[in-house]
């Protein structure tokens, strides 16, 4: 049955926000729409230049017998700046405000609207990196992961605080809490994270970072590679931090008198260079 460009237009554009970051054919299209693979490239060319237009990402297109369309979630820089904002105004309430120094966060990050945008958000910052795992530790920042995972299209681990046997095997490390200075553990199954492979790490707040040092750790002991990492919000922290290079959406600042501060923190310098900030 052939199908009007208009419905393969709308369709297209589903199967291309379903399946980020994968390689899909003109033989696919073509043959689910009964429509010629030049008809199918014109296709692509409008929605190339729609997502592109509207901020939402970019398509490629590859020539040859084996090439096709593949879709890659990029934020442009204006979308950002808009998706940052609102979480700066969500979240600037004094009584979000815990003992330690912390944020809470969990009715946000609870939020498939949020979780949706943010997955984008960071996602734009390894559009152009080889990205194999993304990893967190068992906490809130868990369906974050997922989020990133998902528009990255690749798996997440989960590093434990304590061993399950459904885990088999595991690595452990020992770090120390940035905040606390106590010692803690961590454990990473040994199926779960291949040699050489490539790591995101993704947490929910950044405090003194003793978190992400443990799992930098367990990287290294699986001789895997560190490629990035990213928070949701990070906190005031008095002292050095443990880790440097996070980049976080939101920084929060508590007063003297309980207030709380919430700002933009370093995503958008980091991600759009003068060059990229169409």
């Amino acid at each position: 049955m052939k199908i009007r460009r208009s419905n393969r237009l709308v369709d297209i554009t589903r199967y291309l926000l379903e399946h980020p970051h994968k390689l899909v054919s003109l033989k696919h299209f073509s043959e689910n729409y009964g429509a010629a693979k030049s008809s199918i490239s014109e296709d692509l060319s409008i929605v190339k230049k729609t997502m592109a237009e509207f901020g939402i990402g970019k398509v490629d297109t590859v020539p040859g017998a084996s090439g096709g369309a593949f879709f890659a979630p990029r934020y442009s820089k204006a979308n950002a700046e808009r998706v940052i904002a609102d979480l700066v105004e969500l979240i600037a309430d004094p009584s979000r405000l815990l003992p330690g120094g912390y944020v809470y966060l969990s009715d946000l990050l609870g939020r498939p609207e949020i979780l949706r945008e943010v997955g984008q958000l960071i996602a734009t910052q390894y559009i152009d990196t080889d990205v194999d795992v993304i990893m967190t530790v068992e906490t809130k920042g868990i369906p974050l992961a997922q989020s990133v995972a998902m528009y990255l299209n690749k798996p997440f681990v989960i590093v434990r605080n304590s061993s399950h046997i459904t885990e088999g095997s595991t690595v452990s490390v020992n770090y120390v809490s940035g905040s606390s200075k106590r010692i803690k553990k961590m454990e990473l199954s040994r199926r779960t994270l291949k040699q050489g492979a490539n790591v995101v790490i993704i947490d929910d707040f950044l405090k003194g970072g003793g978190t992400m040092k443990g799992m930098q750790s367990l990287i290294k002991e699986f001789d895997a590679h560190l490629v990035g990492m990213n928070v949701f919000a990070e906190g005031q922290f008095d002292g050095e931090r443990l880790v440097s290079g996070v980049t976080s959406l939101l920084k929060v600042t508590a007063g003297p008198d309980d207030s709380l501060t919430a700002q933009a923190g370093n995503f958008l310098t980091q991600v759009f260079t003068e060059e990229g900030n169409e």
